[in-house]
């Protein structure tokens, strides 16, 4: 059964007696980018089931957004810098 994207949550738990995350999503993206941390620090972050990792609470970030007048610093010191964005293919899109 296909989810839709409202359906296509991220649920993360912890506790403060345990020093790991789970992490729970249907977020392919991000299911990527844990399957690709796994492969390389396989002792830290581990699958546990489909669609689930376990991960060390330290990676698991909340911070304050990014201003307007960050965001246009960093979009300045990119193009001083010769930065440019990849392309996306019209799928990923």
């Amino acid at each position: 059964m296909k989810l839709s994207k409202y359906e296509q949550e991220t649920i993360i738990l912890y506790n403060q007696a345990e020093p790991t995350a789970s992490v729970y999503s249907h977020d392919s993206k991000l299911l990527e980018k844990l399957a690709r941390l796994s492969e390389n620090y396989p002792q830290q972050i581990q699958p546990d089931g489909p669609n689930r990792y376990i991960v060390p609470k330290g990676c698991v970030l909340v911070r304050e957004p990014y201003s307007e007048e960050r965001r246009a610093v960093a979009r300045e010191r990119a193009k001083s810098g010769g930065y440019t964005p990849p392309k996306h293919s019209k799928k990923e899109l």
